[in-house]
């Protein structure tokens, strides 16, 4: 099967975040082990979701992963020009929900797997398919904690994300939290008989305000756009009627930190803001929603020579949004970004990828296969 035959099959599945995700795992599963390859399907926590790895070559000498992630995200927009989870081709172009983010990248590894294995690697190629990326990278981290089992501690990773196949050395890592505030109810003419949930999460806005300012002052990467770490509220919610005392409210909020910052640390000042809500009589939980670390490559290592090479482009240096690369490389793994596709087509109506894109990906990866071969 081709690029194109293997990306309609992947778009068909709708592993939409945050679900059950057997149907696009056993699929790719079938396919993978009816070429020859090594594969282990790794359920997650969840009980209903699994991350799956297969190698191409020996196991017991370092290799490279491909790293791609299975889910997409919803596809609720009203002005798609064709069904998300059918492809859908015009011209050059293939649409459907995750063609560039990121089920283009997987149909270019899965259709190159058969050819990989007949080159009889001496370093092997890792297949490593994650769930619930896109809800901050939950699937992954279980697959990197496994991966000692599976085989010797590869040493390169490249993260498929959408990157106009131009290889990207770093990227901001993130943390996003919950904050649920909880006070008493009651008639809002009696406001000393209540507890106002609302007035108490001001505290904490105002908190992460000043935090956000804070940091627009530094420490500072001009690799980066804006070149400092920020910080957010997302979302809130709370309150039932003009005239209750609010009992419950509710804030997402994130951080997204430049390399050598851990996004964990920017998000404090709030959580020391609730300790103070909570002497006051207020129930209040901080629930950590997702964490990952920004991603760093130094630009005179192998790994960026050998995308170079790879490519034939130069690296960028850095983007703001987070990918799994972070987390591979905190296991100690040198890692990279490098995929078919936008990140500019995605998380949006009419998403697509081209042909000619998914064949220089493909190209791409079989001259890997050549370099691992030698």
């Amino acid at each position: 099967m081709g690029e194109f035959d293997i990306l309609e099959r992947l778009v068909s599945f709708p592993s939409v975040v945050g679900q059950p995700n057997a149907t696009i795992v056993q699929w790719i599963a079938d396919y993978a082990r009816s070429h020859g390859a090594q594969v282990t399907i790794a359920l997650g926590p969840e009980g209903d979701r699994s991350n799956l790895f297969a190698t191409i070559g020996p196991r017991d000498v370092p290799g490279v992963i491909l790293s791609g992630h299975m889910d997409v995200v919803p596809a609720g927009e009203t002005d798609w020009v064709s069904d998300p989870f059918s492809l859908h081709a015009d011209g050059d172009r293939l649409y459907g929900r995750g063609t560039s983010d990121m089920k283009g990248f997987l149909a270019c590894a899965l259709a190159a797997l058969p050819e990989l294995l007949k080159m009889r690697l001496k370093r092997p190629v890792h297949l490593a398919f994650s769930y619930d990326e896109e809800a901050g990278c939950k699937g992954v981290p279980h697959l990197i904690n496994l991966m000692p089992t599976l085989c010797a501690l590869p040493d390169m990773c490249i993260v498929g994300e959408p990157s106009g196949l131009r290889a990207i050395r770093a990227h901001k890592g993130k943390a996003a939290a919950r904050i649920t505030v909880r006070g008493r109810t009651g008639h809002s003419s009696r406001p000393d008989q209540g507890l106002n949930a609302i007035h108490a999460m001001s505290k904490i806005l105002e908190s992460a305000v000043k935090s956000a300012d804070a940091l627009t002052h530094g420490p500072f990467d001009s690799n980066f756009e804006p070149p400092y770490s920020s910080l957010q509220v997302g979302t809130i919610k709370g309150g039932q009627a003009v005239n209750i005392i609010p009992d419950l409210c509710v804030a997402d909020i994130e951080a997204r930190a430049i390399s050598g910052v851990s996004p964990a640390s920017l998000l404090e000042p709030l959580r020391k803001a609730t300790e103070t809500l909570e002497t006051n009589g207020f129930d209040v939980s901080f629930d950590t929603l997702s964490e990952y670390p920004a991603l760093s490559l130094a630009e005179d290592a192998p790994l960026t020579a050998l995308m170079r090479e790879l490519t034939g482009l130069e690296p960028l240096a850095a983007v703001s949004y987070g990918t799994e690369a972070g987390l591979y490389q905190a296991a100690g793994i040198d890692s990279i970004i490098c995929g078919p596709g936008d990140i500019a087509r995605a998380h949006k109506a009419n998403e697509f990828i081209t042909r000619d894109e998914l064949s220089l990906c493909h190209r791409m990866l079989l001259q890997l296969g050549r370099r691992l071969s030698a």
